[in-house]
């Protein structure tokens, strides 16, 4: 083969496959799901300093979760309480027109137990 055909072929493999996606799928139980929301929720800072507070302190309302952090908004204190809920690391319950936070342990305790040491 001469260094043109070889120029030509190399050229022509990436011209052909620049531009292909590949999708790569995995099977994952609910577990596997589940444990990479956790981890994915716990890997912010702020999420995982609420997550702290919350294991020491149960039923906390937001504005004393804010109370509890350094000049965080409350909107974005909001945001990361969500997605710890959404992900199953906080439940809550309404008292009045306040909403309290509090830990699933048994949750924390099987994905992530080092938060409650």
């Amino acid at each position: 083969m001469t260094s043109n055909n070889v120029h030509a072929t190399i050229t022509s493999y990436f011209e052909m496959y620049r531009n292909m996606k590949v999708v790569i799928t995995l099977k994952m139980d609910n577990d596997a799901k589940q444990a990479i929301s956790i981890y994915k929720a716990l890997g912010e800072t702020n999420r995982m300093k609420i997550t702290k507070i919350l294991v020491t302190e149960s039923n906390l309302c937001c504005t004393e979760i804010s109370g509890e952090l350094e000049s965080i908004a409350g909107s974005t204190l909001s945001h990361h309480l969500k997605i710890l809920t959404d992900c199953g690391i906080l439940s809550t319950y309404k008292k009045g027109t306040f909403k309290y936070y509090q830990v699933d342990h048994e949750l924390l305790n099987r994905f992530a137990p080092f938060i409650l040491e």
